[in-house]
């Protein structure tokens, strides 16, 4: 038999939560296969099979949080699995009975659980990660849902059809429910990604000497080369390309000149990176990932884009993979489509530096002698005083000012 733990999948995960089981006790297993979605410090991921087997035993249930290295399962020749349908039996199971007396367990054990099972009342159902949210969106009740998924497992096509239906019925309640505090008050329980981003940037301002630079940039022109872009890679059948897309790649370029910034703070030395790999923070429904777009000086702008919006969708449904958010020497946060003019961010350990990048916005501005409209972005750099200089600091911006504002220079 193989007994399979809680893996450790990210850098700085010390504990997951098991979301769903993707196999049932009994189930055929094979190399590769998924056996359950885990939560962990960066986001819901799928644990996968080493080995060939039956499912025999699940020793941890859904919802359960238990530090890395804890057995969570029996994988075996099956010989195990009828003994045990479902985790943590509430007792040993009986002696065999003799042939003039009732057996007490086969009507519960020896078949295997059924495709579509019908949850006990208080289970979680069984849903993918994109499914729970689009049940949210639409007030969808999960526990109301029959999942046509593998082993009953609801999908985004069953929360649709239930929505379509009669009248909504109200969304189910969530893993780690809100406890009333007060009349005024409630408590909200942190999920793993909340809590190692709280313990990760308290650390990061505790012990990096942040300081922070700001510059506007003229963007006018980048939004006018931007809009001609488009219609090129259009018109060939490319993909479109977003302002920071074009910020990517112009950080990215800024950085192969100016390699000082990308760097690390390590102790008694300094690790300058000799690739360049940006990771771009997304916003998602428990928390921030950070996916990371390695060599993205190596890359066009169109390969950017199409990798970035790529990365982004699948962090969104939990789906990104533990070498997609780390490696990062550089990050970027972007919160101009929120309508943020300008705010400073806290670096991501163990990186040196992160920018933050604003909405443009119209100001007036004497040209030669004239008052002209023009497209201002404000970007602000957070930087380690321990790896990056003031002045250092200051010429990675400014580079990265004239690259924007001559946007040729980006893709040349």
């Amino acid at each position: 038999m193989t007994e399979i733990q809680m893996p450790r999948l990210s850098d700085t995960m010390e504990e997951g939560v098991i979301s769903t089981w993707q196999k049932k006790v009994g189930d055929q297993v094979s190399r590769g296969d998924v056996l359950a979605e885990i939560e962990t410090d960066k986001a819901l991921m799928e644990l996968e099979a080493y080995d060939d087997g039956v499912l025999e035993k699940i020793l941890v249930e859904e919802g359960a949080t238990v530090p890395i290295g804890t057995p969570i399962a029996i994988l075996g020749d099956g010989s195990g699995a009828a003994a045990q349908t479902a985790p943590a039996p509430a007792a040993p199971a009986p002696a065999p009975a003799p042939a003039a007396e009732p057996a007490p367990a086969p009507a519960a054990a020896p078949t295997p659980v059924p495709a579509a099972p019908v949850a006990e009342p208080g289970a979680k159902p069984k849903a993918s990660p994109l499914a729970r949210a689009v049940a949210k969106e639409k007030g969808v009740d999960l526990a109301a849902v029959q999942g046509t998924g593998p082993g009953g497992r609801i999908i985004r096509a069953d929360i649709e059809a239930a929505a379509a239906q009669s009248t909504p019925v109200a969304p189910a309640p969530a893993a780690a429910p809100a406890v009333a505090v007060s009349e005024d008050v409630e408590e909200i329980p942190l999920n793993n990604i909340r809590k190692v981003t709280a313990k990760r940037l308290t650390e990061s301002k505790q012990q990096a000497p942040h300081f922070y630079l700001t510059s506007a940039i003229d963007v006018t022109d980048l939004v006018a080369f931007r809009a001609n872009l488009n219609e090129r890679l259009q018109a060939a059948g490319g993909p479109k390309v977003s302002i920071n897309d074009l910020v990517v790649k112009a950080v990215a370029t800024a950085l192969r000149a100016n390699p000082s910034v990308n760097v690390s703070f390590g102790g008694d030395k300094l690790l300058r990176h000799k690739r360049i790999n940006l990771g771009v923070a997304v916003a998602i429904e428990n928390g921030l990932v950070v996916p990371v777009i390695k060599d993205a000086d190596r890359k066009s702008v169109s390969e950017i884009a199409v990798e970035s919006r790529e990365k982004a969708g699948r962090a969104r449904e939990g789906k990104l993979k533990l070498d997609e958010m780390s490696g990062g020497t550089f990050s970027i946060s972007n919160l101009g489509m929120f309508g943020i003019e300008q705010f400073s961010a806290v670096i991501n350990p163990p990186e040196a530096a992160i920018l933050a990048v604003g909405a443009a916005r119209d100001e007036v501005q004497v040209r030669d002698g004239e008052f002209v409209a023009r497209k201002i972005l404000r970007v602000t750099l957070s930087a380690d005083h321990r790896a990056v200089d003031g002045a250092v600091g200051a010429a990675f911006l400014q580079q990265l000012t004239g690259l924007l504002e001559d946007p040729i220079r980006i893709i040349a």
